[in-house]
């Protein structure tokens, strides 16, 4: 299985959530595995990649449109995680959206 995400053909939006990380890491793990989890199961949402290195993470969401987006956003657990990052877990955060206009692929030994 890729890990990359598969998404439709473009147009779509990307959330991209960049943050360095605090040294509280206590429920993190979960935390972020259920947002996941979570944000698989909401109308519009179309994938996800995400890297970390030491305190570094890069998370980049697929949405369909800007309305699912903004209902990720306000969703209660959504808000909580939020919340507990602002608190504990995050020294610092960025959050970009933008919409995908062209996306291209490659995979080796498809021909």
């Amino acid at each position: 299985m890729s890990e990359l995400a598969s998404t439709p053909e473009p147009p779509y939006y990307a959330v991209i959530f960049t943050s360095r990380r605090a040294s509280e890491h206590e429920g993190y793990g979960d935390m972020a595995d259920r947002m996941v989890e979570l944000a698989g199961e909401q109308a519009g949402f179309l994938g996800i990649e995400s890297v970390r290195d030491g305190a570094m993470g890069i998370t980049v969401s697929y949405w369909n449109s800007m309305e699912a987006i903004d209902g990720w956003r306000k969703h209660v657990e959504h808000r909580e995680a939020q919340r507990r990052g602002r608190d504990a877990w995050y020294e610092e955060y960025n959050v970009r959206i933008a919409r995908v206009e062209i996306s291209r692929s490659f995979v080796r030994g498809d021909d």
